[in-house]
C-alpha cells in the first residue's frame, strides 16, 4: 500500500484495511467484512481525488483485490448462516473496557434493520434507561424523544420473563449473560466512562451471537 500516499484519507484507508486483514487472518470474518467495506469506500474516495494515472491504476487494482476478498467473506458468512452453523462468543473480562453498546452491536446493524426487540429481566439502572430516576418515567421520556426522530418504542412488562436477548429483524440474535446490565457504576459524573461506555469498566459476562436461521424464529 506504499503507493497510496501520505495524505490523511490515504493513511486512514491503510489503517482500516490493515485491521481488516488482521481480523481476516484471525477468522473474525464478520468484523473483517465491516473493515474491508469501510476501507474500500475510503480508497474509492482517494482514487476519485487522484489525478496521477499510475496511482489511479494502482488504486483500482487494490480496490478490486479487497472487493473480491470482501465478496468471498460475504458468501462464506451467508453459507454459514444457511447451514445453521453461525455462533460467535465474546467473553468480557472483569474490568474490561471497549465494550460499549455501539461497539458491541454495530457490526450487526445495517440498513435492513427496521425493528429491534429487547428482552431483559432487569432494566432499572441509569445507563440502561437513561432519563429520570424512576424506570417508568425514564422509559416514557425515551419513548417521546425517539418518536420525534421517527422511531416507535413499544414497552411491555412481564412478571415471568427470565431470558435476556436482543433481536434484530435482519436475523441477528445477541444473548448477554448479564443482559444490558454489564457495566460497572461510574465513580462520578466527571469520570471517564460516565457518557462514553467504551471507557467504562465492565462486569465479567459472556455474549453469544447467533442468526435466526438456526435458532427459534422471531
Amino acid at each position: 500500500m506504499s503507493q497510496v500516499g501520505e495524505d490523511p484519507d490515504s493513511r486512514t484507508a491503510i489503517t482500516v484495511l490493515k485491521r481488516a486483514v488482521e481480523l481476516d487472518s484471525e477468522s473474525r470474518y464478520q468484523q473483517a467484512l465491516v473493515c474491508y467495506q469501510e476501507g474500500i469506500d475510503l480508497l474509492l474516495q482517494v482514487r476519485k481525488g487522484t489525478q496521477d494515472r499510475t496511482k489511479r491504476c494502482y488504486l483500482r487494482e487494490k480496490i478490486t483485490y479487497y472487493m473480491d476478498r470482501a465478496e468471498d467473506i460475504k458468501k462464506y458468512l451467508d453459507q454459514v448462516k444457511e447451514d445453521g452453523k453461525y455462533h460467535k462468543q465474546i467473553k468480557i473480562e472483569e474490568n474490561a473496557t471497549g465494550f460499549g453498546y455501539e461497539s458491541l452491536f454495530k457490526e450487526y446493524l445495517n440498513e435492513t434493520v427496521t425493528e429491534v426487540w429487547i428482552e431483559d429481566a432487569y432494566i432499572r439502572h441509569t445507563h440502561q434507561g437513561y432519563g429520570n430516576v424512576q424506570q417508568s418515567s425514564g422509559l416514557e421520556e425515551i419513548k417521546e424523544s425517539l418518536r420525534k426522530h421517527g422511531v416507535l418504542l413499544e414497552i411491555e412488562y412481564s412478571s415471568s420473563i427470565h431470558d435476556r436477548e436482543i433481536r434484530f429483524n435482519n436475523g441477528w440474535i445477541i444473548k448477554i449473560g448479564r443482559g444490558l446490565d454489564y457495566f460497572k457504576r461510574p465513580q462520578g459524573r466527571f469520570f471517564l466512562g460516565f457518557c462514553d461506555f467504551d471507557l467504562r469498566p465492565c462486569h465479567e459476562t459472556t455474549v453469544d451471537i447467533f442468526h435466526n436461521r438456526h435458532t427459534r424464529k422471531i
